[in-house]
């Protein structure tokens, strides 16, 4: 496992890291005994990253963190969560210090920790970007030591290149992969060049990069690959990265020939997001150990070749970009 610079933390962190919405909750049942062997399973695999957040799971995903961590005695992983989604409704007057600060404490509280090493906000409303005081309460938290560093959880790539503009924001966590490419054109050079670390997210495109769905695949009413599909719950570019079901198992049926050799798709599609240097972890979530394995096991995969990356992006804007590039 190859680690990268995270930003100007001065931390290193393993380039495939683990994300842990789907331990937390939205993606069907997953019981506690396959989400700490999950976790524990990454973590053997040198995974030293792990994302989550305070939503997810109501704070389950967060202790479920803890109970690893603290099995493995004091593991030294860097744990980064977000903050912002608890609010009733979200206004950019709810970001506040005083709020904030409460959702911190209890994510410390849930951690079981005494600084968090990441705060993101989560996904907050476009505006926020333009009120500075949002980020000025996050320098007071740094200040007061709840936070070490801070970043941005964000939708659309205006909304991380407005966060780049703030000198306190460390890392940008936003939707990248084979059917989501639009942050490479011109965020990534950007953030290569302040030194701000990239979080790719939604990295299978909710599973769709798998290969293993079809038409008629079912999920359960508690995933929101079947109660989003059209944003009914939050982001519709959340769920399949924002692209028509249907299109994309067309679009997976054209990529599936390029694999090749004896791996996966969904490693194939992870070791795709990999060759983008700017990319500092990517965090594909884990519902059991066999899939964070398989998910760690992408980071040994040969560079793709200079014809397979150019037959990826030509798949790409011929089947994919009408329906997501413009809108995030």
């Amino acid at each position: 496992m190859r680690a990268r610079e995270f930003g100007r933390t001065g931390r290193t962190v393993s380039e495939v890291g683990f994300g842990s919405w789907a331990i937390g909750s939205a993606w069907g049942h997953v019981d506690d005994g396959d989400a700490l062997a999950a976790l524990h399973e990454a973590l053997d695999s040198g995974v030293t990253f792990i994302d989550t957040a305070d939503v997810y799971g109501d704070g389950r995903s967060e202790q479920l963190i803890a109970r690893a961590l603290k099995e493995r005695g004091g593991d030294k992983s860097y744990v980064a969560t977000k903050t912002g989604r608890r609010l009733p409704q979200q206004t950019v007057a709810g970001y506040n210090l005083e709020t904030m600060s409460g959702f911190i404490d209890r994510s410390l509280a849930n951690l079981g920790v005494e600084t968090l090493d990441l705060v993101q906000l989560h996904c907050p409303p476009t505006d926020l970007y333009y009120h500075p005081e949002v980020f000025g309460a996050l320098d007071r938290l740094v200040e007061q030591g709840k936070i070490r560093h801070y970043g941005v959880s964000v939708e659309r790539v205006e909304e991380a290149l407005k966060a780049l503009e703030y000198p306190g924001v460390q890392s940008i966590q936003i939707i990248f992969n084979i059917f989501r490419q639009r942050p490479a054109e011109r965020l990534f050079a950007l953030a290569e060049e302040k030194k701000v670390a990239i979080i790719a997210r939604v990295p299978l495109a909710s599973g769709l990069l798998s290969g293993k769905f079809r038409a008629d695949t079912k999920f359960e009413a508690t995933d929101h690959r079947l109660f989003n599909r059209n944003g009914e719950a939050f982001d519709v570019g959340e769920t399949f990265s924002g692209v028509p079901y249907e299109k994309g198992l067309e679009a997976v049926e054209r990529i599936r020939p390029l694999v090749g050799g004896d791996t996966t798709m969904a490693k194939f599609a992870l070791r795709w997001i990999l060759m983008f240097d700017a990319v500092t972890v990517v965090i594909p979530g884990a519902r059991n150990a066999a899939q964070a394995k398989s998910n760690s096991e992408a980071a040994d995969l040969a560079a793709l070749p200079p014809d397979v990356m150019a037959e990826l992006r030509a798949i790409y804007d011929q089947d994919i970009k009408p329906f997501v590039h413009q809108r995030w």
